[in-house]
């Protein structure tokens, strides 16, 4: 009966454990992939797995910011849906229509119910020049969701509505025009989502180096 019970103890305890592990998912672009990391798996890559580059030192997955980020913490990763050169909004470059990879098209793919969902995005929104539109926040059409803010203010609003209980924070990259900058800060707290605005961030091709994802996951944490 003794061993019983301390049996039962040691299992409500690994259940306890394991319900207090937090599940992440990331919406995101090319900073935020990685070889083999990736759902879908014909999402467009940046990083790759032991490949010698020119344009970044970043070899290992244990190198990306998410990975530090998610190991320091003792969390599980519960899919990445990052897509290199993706935008937010539905114009990508050359203002081509993106309507099938932008953020729009992946944020209902982010795994069920994670417990915290980072945005990395609005990085190729700039770089793009994608058109910046007016802020809207109900009666979007389609024409509205090629532009920047009416985008974006589509996505927070589906998102807090579709992930229910979890905790949503957009991560915003250093050295973006201001333009695109305070669109964010001004949408993300219209729908109350947290916002971290990247500083001093190290770049190879544009792109974080070794240096600059380790001052991401801990501006992060």
């Amino acid at each position: 009966m003794k061993r019983l019970l301390i049996n039962i103890a040691l299992l409500m305890l690994c259940i306890s454990a394991a319900a207090q592990t937090k599940t992440v998912s990331i919406l995101g672009d090319s900073y935020s992939t990685f070889e083999g990391y990736l759902e879908p798996d014909t999402n467009y890559v940046w990083y790759f797995d032991y490949r010698a580059r020119t344009n970044t030192d970043v070899t290992k997955v244990t190198q990306t910011w998410w990975h530090q980020l998610i190991s320091s913490k003792g969390w599980r990763l519960l899919k990445n849906n990052s897509f290199s050169g993706s935008t937010i909004c539905n114009t990508g470059y050359r203002q081509e229509d993106v309507t099938r990879n932008s953020f729009l098209a992946r944020m209902d793919n982010l795994g069920g119910a994670p417990d915290i969902i980072y945005i990395f995005g609005g990085t190729n929104d700039a770089w793009a020049n994608s058109p910046i539109g007016e802020y809207k926040y109900e009666g979007w059409n389609k024409q509205d969701l090629y532009s920047f803010r009416p985008a974006m203010a589509y996505m927070l609003h589906h998102m807090t509505n579709r992930y229910l209980n979890t905790q949503i924070i957009f991560i915003l990259n250093s050295e973006l025009k201001e333009e695109v900058n305070e669109s964010v800060r001004t949408i993300c707290k219209h729908y109350n989502v947290k916002l971290v605005e990247l500083h001093d961030i190290a770049k190879q091709g544009g792109h974080p180096s070794i240096a600059g994802m380790k001052a991401i996951a801990d501006q992060l944490k």
